[in-house]
């Protein structure tokens, strides 16, 4: 395959991740057996894929302008309807979600008026970390949602522990915008200044 074609490894991967999440919904909204743990394989495999195709783009120098556009788009589709899926069944308050899907808008509509001013903001080891916890916590409660047979009380502590790594999300979400924020304004008053 050539280097920085298009539809290479990395970017195929990030489209298989995007086809993933009406497949998560559809399984995260319906009854299916076993729906808790099919979404939850489903919604790993996408995370995963989320780490592979950037590793694999950087390891084989195939990083492409669209992989840089698509790869938080699909990040951000998957965490979405993700958590309005969570929403949706009563097992995340929308409140929080709100707030965690208001932060990737803000951040998106920085990044494009930063773009158009042609200032680079880099990645934030805040972002990344907000978006480990994010897995962590809409996997929790993915699980914890799981009919638990006669010890329902695991359930239920297993939904509290999800719903306090929602917390961690939320408070992370924020840290890394007012980071991102920051370094947009620290970017472009040096270059007013100059």
């Amino acid at each position: 395959m050539r280097k920085g074609a298009m539809l290479n490894l990395p970017n195929s991967l990030t489209l298989f991740r995007i086809f993933l999440v009406p497949i998560l919904v559809v399984i995260l909204l319906t009854k299916p057996e076993g729906k808790e743990l099919w979404g939850l394989a489903v919604f790993l495999l996408a995370a995963f894929t989320d780490f592979l195709d950037g590793y694999i783009a950087r390891r084989r120098g195939e990083v492409t302008t669209l992989g840089k556009l698509l790869d938080p788009v699909a990040d951000k589709l998957l965490v979405s309807a993700a958590l309005i899926s969570l929403v949706e069944e009563g097992l995340a308050p929308a409140w929080m979600v709100v707030i965690i899907i208001g932060r990737e808008f803000a951040v998106m509509g920085l990044r494009s008026i930063a773009s158009s001013q042609r200032i680079t903001i880099s990645a934030s080891f805040w972002g990344k970390y907000k978006m480990a916890s994010q897995v962590i916590a809409i996997s929790i409660i993915i699980f914890g949602d799981h009919p638990w047979g006669p010890s329902a009380a695991i359930g239920t502590k297993v939904l509290i522990l999800g719903k306090a790594a929602l917390w961690v999300v939320m408070i992370l979400a924020v840290l890394s915008a007012v980071d991102y924020f920051m370094k947009f304004s620290r970017v472009y008053s040096a270059r007013d200044e100059a």
